[in-house]
């Protein structure tokens, strides 16, 4: 069958050279158009383009799907079929039309739950132990078409988004090119989605991840992961943010919290009265930041300052020498 694949970002090259190396003919890529990127804020090519360009297949880059030049030179490729993975556009029903199969989309939920930009992030941040990837059949709702195919995925305790979402890339490629072979073959079936367990799951912005250190200690925990490793979790402190890195863990793998010297000592003994720290209140020990919450002290893991690199937190502890009961804000960065 012949196919045309739109994608953009890194998660959606797998799909690509899994349809590149099956049975099926990729007749041409869709992207999204360069972006300004990196320090210098250059133009980017995404890494679906990239992908595609060297595998010898034809881009285009319209600025929307819904272009009058884009919906021409997909007529013009002939393909029965357009297969999308995080392509980052809505697209109208009158360019839905144009194959004779429609568009399907590879999403990395377990629809209903999680419509829309960030499911994975989402699903982490909720604390979610099971996620997985739905194929469906794109419709002018979104993420509410009928259902093709789904693959379902254990989220190990300790992952961030990136973790999960790498895991079901490199995985849920096989679940894509399946329903694309069983559509060939006119066997596939598309189930309409449940009415029951609808959740959307919007873009996270730079502000969301701007950590709130008044919540309990383990939805601090998930907020950190969820926006590993973009947009990236981020405090401040003097006025200047300061991005975090996953917390430290205990022994039984969940987010250390702090309990007061003389529990067992050793390299990450807690220092006196830590269990009395205010949400955000930092307490620094030889080898250990400690940092309050709402419900107990939690142990920072990497920490990058403004203008530094990543460091252990009590590397960079010492270097900030913080003065005591100082704490992490909320405030309007400089």
């Amino acid at each position: 069958m012949r196919i045309v694949f739109a994608g953009t970002p890194e998660v959606a090259v797998p799909s690509l050279k899994a349809l590149v190396a099956s049975a099926h003919e990729v007749v041409g890529v869709v992207t999204r158009p360069d972006a300004p990127a990196g320090r210098g804020r250059r133009p980017q090519a995404s890494p679906v383009k990239l992908a595609a360009e060297a595998a010898g297949l034809e881009v285009v880059t319209p600025a929307h799907p819904r272009d009058e030049e884009f919906k021409e030179w997909l007529r013009g490729t002939g393909a029965e079929l357009v297969a999308a993975v995080a392509y980052g556009a809505l697209i109208p029903a009158d360019v839905l039309d144009i194959p004779a199969h429609g568009w399907i989309n590879l999403h990395f939920s377990l629809l209903p739950a999680y419509r829309g930009a960030a499911p994975v992030q989402r699903a982490v941040w909720s604390g979610e132990e099971i996620t997985g990837a739905t194929v469906f059949q794109i419709v002018e709702a979104l993420d509410a078409g009928p259902v093709y195919g789904v693959m379902t995925y254990q989220v190990p305790p300790r992952a961030t988004s990136g973790d999960v979402l790498g895991e079901l890339a490199g995985s849920a490629d096989r679940l894509l090119v399946g329903v694309v072979d069983e559509i060939a073959a006119g066997r596939a079936r598309a189930v309409p989605q449940s009415g029951d367990g609808v959740s959307l799951a919007p873009k996270i912005e730079a502000a969301d991840a701007l950590v709130d250190w008044s919540a309990p200690a383990i939805a601090v925990d998930r907020q950190i992961r969820a926006c590993l490793p973009a947009p990236g979790p981020w405090t401040v402190l003097r006025g200047e943010r300061v991005r975090l890195g996953v917390l430290e863990m205990d022994d039984a793998g969940a987010p250390a919290e702090g309990t007061a010297a003389g529990s067992g000592g050793g390299p990450q003994a807690a220092p006196e009265g830590l269990e009395r720290l205010e949400p955000g209140v930092i307490r620094a020990g030889k080898r250990a930041v400690w940092v309050g919450t709402g419900t107990g002290p939690v142990r920072l893991g990497p920490v990058k300052p403004a203008g530094r690199g990543w460091m252990e937190a009590a590397a960079w502890a010492r270097g900030a020498r913080l003065a005591a009961g100082e704490r992490f804000g909320r405030e309007a960065m400089k």
